[in-house]
């Protein structure tokens, strides 16, 4: 019997530290997706001072001068 509650114990044990090291690449990931967001809208309100959308409502356009 205390042999199989050891066995049991060192599972758990190897359970516990395979949560804390995904535990601890999640994290990670975490981290740099939040990075990777705050330096896209970095980059998107840079172009869009260099070069406004050129994107409008098809409404809005004007027609082109040949017509």
């Amino acid at each position: 019997m205390n042999e199989r509650i050891t066995d049991i114990e060192i599972q758990l044990m190897h359970h516990e530290n395979t949560i804390q090291q995904l535990n601890d690449v999640v994290t990670k990931q975490q981290y740099d997706i939040e990075k990777l967001q705050a330096g896209f809208r970095q980059l998107k309100e840079q172009l869009l001072k260099i070069q406004p959308s050129d994107i409008r409502d098809e409404r809005d356009e004007e027609p082109p001068p040949h017509y």
